[in-house]
């Protein structure tokens, strides 16, 4: 299957770059699986689209301020860092020996790097290059431990904004610093948001528990990759980073309830979804769930989980957009054409894309 089939025309004026003053405030179009129709609406009236019983799984991931800015000893010359996700889940440090912080991180610098070159922090630790791993990233060592290098990025790091959301370089405002993050964010070690869940509001959140949903929380710590472009000329040739997840006892028991009693569970962004469709046996486990995924979905793909899902607008050629193609038709690719025909009419009557902007329920 050719990239090209998910490409669309997106005027950049329609590319959100501020969320609306209200988080729940976003519109809404809503797509019928069954009807291939949908309606637009308002992201207040989700309430309206929701049963009682109904699992909402969402993803508790807290993102941390990942993008650092550092300086080449040998040059003066500028560097950035973007920490990528721990590979144990939970631990927002690498292993730590003798006071040096082992991180991963994809690296932006005017010139070639080489292993072994040090860096310094502005106004934090030292810094050496101890691997080049190309398209993975690259190894860095920290000079400190983990509580010193904590207390570093709170104070000096950046929130890791999309590109295509435009900033001045330096630090973060506090706006932004409040609303790319979901309400319900608890678990740090994300380097993205789960942008459908940024749509969430505590009100909201309560109206939809008075009506009997249930919401069930899991963790995937978002990397980068998730919002990469496919750039490879056919679809099966992409792969995805992996990401590690944890589904507590908890919602591994809510979803299969809701399964065996055929109530919907609707995931909350593709981050949810992945982590629900890539957790290795989710409906006979008997207690908590922790792993990685590198789950890649695109059509035809047969769900078995989830019913149901709200999740933004995606970037044309992106994992994510086929992943919500191949979501509308389930084993077929079929729902490609709807969600080119749904786009379009998206882009026609002004909805705003990516991560600050509107939302999609695909039930």
């Amino acid at each position: 299957m050719k990239t090209d089939i998910f490409d669309f025309h997106l005027p950049e004026q329609q590319i959100a770059q501020e969320p609306l003053p209200d988080r729940d405030a976003s519109r809404l179009l809503v797509l019928d699986r069954a009807s291939a129709n949908w309606t637009d609406g308002s992201v207040r009236d989700l309430k309206k689209h929701f049963r009682s019983g109904d699992v909402l799984v969402v993803n508790d991931t807290r993102v941390i301020p990942a993008r650092l800015r550092a300086t080449r000893d040998s040059s003066g010359g500028k560097v950035e860092f973007l920490l990528l996700p721990p590979e144990t889940q939970r631990d927002t440090t690498a292993p730590e020996t003798n006071g040096v912080l082992i991180r991963r991180v994809l690296t932006k610098a005017g010139g070639v790097l080489k292993v072994g070159e040090t860096f310094t922090f502005i106004d934090g630790p030292k810094v050496v290059l101890r691997e080049r791993l190309r398209e993975a990233g690259d190894i860095i060592e920290i000079h400190c431990n983990a509580a010193e290098f904590d207390a570093f990025i709170s104070k000096h790091g950046e929130v890791p904004l999309p590109p295509y959301v435009r900033r001045e370089a330096g630090p973060s405002s506090e706006f932004d610093k409040q609303r790319y993050q979901t309400v319900y964010a608890r678990n740090p070690g994300a380097v993205a948001a789960p942008t459908a869940g940024l749509h969430f509001s505590n009100t909201l959140l309560d109206a939809l528990k008075a009506i009997g949903v249930n919401l069930a929380p899991l963790t995937l710590h978002v990397g980068p990759g998730t919002f990469r472009p496919v750039k490879a000329e056919n679809v099966e040739d992409h792969f995805v980073d992996p990401e590690p997840y944890f589904i507590p006892a908890e919602t591994v028991a809510a979803i299969q309830a809701a399964k065996r009693e055929n109530r919907r569970v609707i995931a909350v962004g593709t981050t949810s979804l992945r982590t629900l469709e890539g957790a290795s046996g989710l409906l006979e486990a008997t207690g908590a769930l922790a792993g990685q995924t590198n789950l890649y979905v695109h059509p035809p793909y047969s769900f078995k989980i989830a019913n149901g899902l709200l999740t933004n607008f995606h970037i044309p050629k992106s994992s994510l957009l086929m992943l919500v193609s191949a979501f509308v038709a389930p084993g077929s690719t079929d729902g490609i054409d709807v969600m080119k025909r749904a786009y379009k009419h998206a882009v026609d009557s002004g909805y705003r894309f990516y991560s600050y902007g509107d939302a999609c329920l695909i039930v």
